[in-house]
């Protein structure tokens, strides 16, 4: 079964400085047909103005992916980790017991766009940690490309859960295929461009959900990047 989430069906906020389209849940929109997808439990689509961002806050027991599409995002955290991520870099946070961290825009002036993503861990109490990642282009141009994944193959970042994240950057007439292993589901979500998916039509900002299908089918129709999370 295939379950169309269109870009405009998602919840919102908009408080000036952030513009945030919510795929589930999250802050004051609740939504218990989309609450969370298996252990995917936020899907934000930020865009936060130049000067803008989050102060510090806290987190705990979540599996925390950033992935900045346009601009540059500035974090710093109790870990001591400091740093600028920009397009094509994926940022981890494992909060476990718990971190608190800030999140800014690195310009002044310029518009960063970024997906933040969190998964449910396996369990509660872990240890926190922090990774960063950056994948070439020829990585997944027109290809899947592991991007996290419980056991780190392919040189991906490690999350403490049973799900494999795989982005590609598809072009006009693009093909790809994505086989899911008996009992497991799929979200795919598309961060830019436009796609067409076992027969939909898919432009940016929208999803798919799948359940008990062998295999997904994606046509590029305009480029852009699709993620795909693997879910047990």
């Amino acid at each position: 079964m295939f379950t169309l989430r269109k870009a405009n069906d998602r919840g919102t906020t908009n408080i000036g400085w952030l513009d945030s389209r919510h795929s589930f849940s999250f802050g004051d929109y609740f939504d218990s047909a989309h609450h969370h997808f298996r252990t995917l439990r936020v899907i934000n689509d930020d865009k936060v103005a130049g000067g803008g961002g989050f102060p510090s806050h806290p987190h705990r027991d979540m599996e925390i992916l950033t992935y900045v599409l346009s601009g540059a995002l500035a974090h710093r955290d109790s870990m001591g980790n400091g740093s600028t991520i920009r397009p094509g870099e994926w940022q981890k946070m494992s909060a476990g017991t718990g971190i608190v961290h800030s999140e800014f825009n690195a310009s002044k002036t310029e518009p960063v766009h970024l997906l933040q993503i969190w998964i449910v861990p396996e369990k509660k109490g872990l240890t926190p940690g922090y990774a960063e990642k950056t994948y070439p282009e020829s990585e997944r141009l027109g290809k899947w490309r592991v991007a996290a994944s419980r056991d780190g193959r392919h040189d991906s970042i490690v999350i403490h859960q049973d799900v494999t994240l795989s982005v590609a950057k598809v072009r006009p007439g693009d093909q790809l295929q994505y086989p899911f292993a008996r009992g497991r589901g799929g979200w795919l979500h598309v961060a830019t461009g436009a796609v067409t998916v076992n027969g939909q039509r898919l432009d940016a900002g929208d999803a798919m959900a799948v359940e008990g299908e062998p295999v997904l089918d994606v046509t590029g129709n305009a480029e852009g990047e699709v993620l795909l999370f693997d879910l047990a």
